[in-house]
């Protein structure tokens, strides 16, 4: 029993490694994948083939190290965000309205070969959000885009 746990435990690791590899995905963004946007209108996502959660990604040239530092300052712009994890190629924050507390999470994904940032910024709860993720993107994007 126990060799076939190991057997099975190899096959899978294997099998996402090799699935990983054959997507042609970077490391950077297959370690944190952006999650799809529900069917509710509370969801932006620049991986979305879906046009009403579809947000262009942050681009940028240059050092991609710079980009996340310019990203890092855009977002301490931003009222009531707190970052809940940043490893250099993934940040993710959590944004709290102002009225009723309500928690939204963004996420950023850095990738360097293309030179875009990533992004995802969804409400936790309900069902509209009156846009409020669409334009705290396009927010932090116009800081990322006025730094020098």
């Amino acid at each position: 029993m126990n060799k076939f746990r190991h057997c099975t435990i190899r096959a899978l690791l294997l099998g996402t490694i090799l699935a990983l590899m054959s997507a042609n995905i970077p490391a950077s963004e297959a370690i944190h994948a952006l999650a799809p946007c529900p069917a509710s209108p509370n969801c932006v996502c620049s991986q979305s083939a879906d046009q009403d959660h579809f947000i262009e990604p942050i681009h940028f040239t240059g050092d991609a190290s710079q980009a996340w530092k310019r990203l890092k300052s855009a977002l301490d712009l931003e009222h009531r965000f707190t970052v809940v994890e940043d490893t250099g190629n993934y940040l993710h924050a959590e944004a709290r309205s102002l009225l009723f507390r309500f928690v939204d999470d963004i996420e950023f994904v850095l990738n360097p070969d293309a030179g875009v940032i990533r992004v995802r910024s969804a409400s936790r709860v309900g069902y509209s959000d009156f846009s409020v993720n669409r334009r705290r993107v396009e927010r932090i994007r116009k800081a990322f885009n006025e730094q020098p």
